[in-house]
């Protein structure tokens, strides 16, 4: 007999019969009541069963699907991080000091990591994009805008302009090869490309402060001032101080790789282009150069020449490897030198406002030394447009427009060899012709007031332009560069830099087309240019010595 228990409690049985009633020989007993609790609970479990499982497989769905979405947003974050501490940026972001020029490395640590990750992907490639999105100058307003520029007759162009021509000599014959290019990366902190009006960059190395944001921004501004007149381009740049290029180094058919930078000199071949601090200078309070000039000249008006101390003053950074500024500082004896030499603390400046180092306020001398520093100096347009004498001591380096000094014309030259019994000899000549001396002190600054950023604009144009004419290729934008607008610079820009930025903006198109350049000069031009400076400083020298002769006597 096959029996089939239900239920312990009730101990009842369900034959084959009741199951399977044609199986004539099963027999079962069985109780109505529990064969119905049995089957109301069966179908309390089967209800259960159908109700709860469903909601276990939902929620199950939803947790998945929600690790799923936090597993993909964290890979999206890492991602994210990964690519942008893989972007370099014009600020230096991921980028490495110039190995030859150290300097103490950029940090960021006042951004959290993931702002800091947001804010160079967003800059480096939406920034651009975006701005052309909202309404950038459309191609037929540009060629009416070039009709216009070029309706107009320009004025001829400064005589130092002509030294472009020299600048860009050792490749006049043979021309400039893409494989130069290439060479010239290893002298290079960053490289400019300009394709159809807009500039891309690649980078290489960081530079110093913000001279790469700014240098970058002028040539902006030039793109925006001349709209589709300045030449595809492609060009190595080195945002450091020392000219690398070195002149002997070339000869016999080989050629030197160009190199542009802030100045060069007699015996480098770097070409030289306006610096950084024509469109203003952040980290030490500078602002653009036509808005500066205008505060120093002001400030030069604050004493008549009569009332100008008669003295020689020199105010800057001693510490900055430069052997002449280190002799310079031993120079501060008033009576015995007749000079004011005060070292410049920029760290304390900056705490103070930089009250104390405004250069319109630093205008009340007759006399103002230039002395460079590690190479070339931004200051000496600065003391040139105060309208005292400026004392420049023997220069070895040049930028861009000093080569048109003329000494006795509109400078004072010093000896380097006994730099202080020289700036006593040309204090006592200042002070014994003071007519002469202000008006020396008058045309350097005419010669600064001149100087406009209209003119820097023309320089660069000519210079870029001369320069892309000796190219012997069609500049490709290539594959690591970013491209580089006004929105992608502001929005690295921190606050000071944004204001400086902004204020030394172009705000609108030239009416009017660069100066003419004149055709390049004859070979023997530079070198006569020369001999005659030189002869000139070596009469001032003849006389310093003949006058400390007599002295001794």
């Amino acid at each position: 007999m096959l029996k089939l228990e239900f239920s312990r409690n009730y101990n009842n049985s369900l034959t084959a019969e009741d199951l399977f009633p044609w199986k004539e020989e099963a027999e079962v007993t069985i109780s109505r009541v529990p064969l119905l609790y049995t089957n109301s609970n069966m179908a309390k479990k089967q209800a259960w069963v159908h109700s709860s499982h469903p909601r276990s497989h939902s929620n199950l769905f939803f947790l998945v699907v929600a690790l799923s979405v936090f597993s993909l947003i964290a890979i999206l974050i890492y991602k994210v991080d990964n690519f942008a501490s893989q972007t370099k940026t014009i600020v230096g972001h991921n980028l490495e000091p110039t190995p030859w020029h150290l300097f103490e490395p950029k940090n960021f640590t006042d951004e959290s990591r993931h702002t800091r990750a947001h804010k160079i992907i967003h800059c480096s490639y939406l920034a651009c994009p975006y701005a052309a999105a909202d309404g950038g100058a459309q191609p037929s307003k540009l060629e009416k805008r070039r009709g216009l520029v070029s309706s107009r007759t320009p004025p001829k162009c400064p005589a130092f302009f002509k030294f472009i021509y020299r600048d860009l000599e050792p490749w006049l014959n043979n021309r400039i090869s893409m494989d130069q290019i290439t060479q010239a990366k290893e002298h290079a902190a960053f490289r400019i490309v300009i394709v159809e009006g807009k500039l891309f960059v690649d980078l290489y190395y960081a530079c110093v402060q913000s001279r790469m944001m700014f240098t970058l921004w002028g040539i902006l501004q030039l793109l925006k001032k001349y709209p589709g007149m300045v030449p595809d381009v492609d060009i190595m740049f080195d945002c450091m101080d020392k000219p690398s290029i070195e002149r002997n180094q070339f000869g016999n058919g080989s050629l030197p790789v160009p190199l542009f930078r802030y100045c060069t000199t007699e015996a480098h071949l770097d070409i030289p282009f306006p610096d950084w601090s024509f469109w203003g200078w952040s980290e030490v309070n500078i602002k653009p150069w036509d808005e500066q000039f205008k505060e120093i000249k002001r400030g030069s008006r604050a004493q008549t020449w009569v009332k100008k101390i008669k003295r020689a003053y020199w105010k800057g950074n001693p510490d900055v490897q430069s052997p002449i500024r280190t002799e310079l500082m031993g120079c501060n004896d008033s009576s015995l030198w007749g000079t004011e030499i005060i070292r410049q603390n920029w760290t304390e400046e900056a705490k103070a406002g930089y009250e104390r180092s405004k250069l319109s306020n630093q205008c009340k001398h007759r006399y103002k030394i230039y002395a460079e520093g590690y190479a070339w100096s931004v200051s000496l347009k600065y003391i040139l447009s105060c309208g005292s004498l400026p004392l420049i001591i023997s220069p070895q380096y040049e930028d861009f427009f000093s080569r048109v000094f003329i000494p006795k014309l509109n400078y004072w030259p010093v000896s380097s060899i006994d730099v202080c019994r020289s700036i006593r000899f040309a204090v006592d000549w200042g002070n014994s012709n003071p007519s002469q001396a202000q008006a020396i002190g008058r045309r350097a600054q005419q010669l600064m007031q001149n100087m406009s950023m209209d003119q820097v604009y023309h320089y660069m144009f000519h210079l870029i332009s001369e320069y892309a004419k000796l190219q012997d290729f069609k500049p490709v934008v290539p594959p690591s560069a970013q491209q580089v607008c006004e929105e992608s610079l502001l929005c690295f820009a921190d606050e000071k830099q944004k204001e400086l930025l902004k204020k030394s903006a172009v705000t609108s198109v030239s009416t009017t087309p660069p100066c003419t350049l004149t055709r390049s000069p004859n070979p023997n031009f530079f070198t006569a240019w020369a001999e005659k400076k030189q002869k000139i400083i070596d009469e001032v020298k003849d006389m310093e010595n003949r006058t400390n002769a007599a002295a001794i006597t």
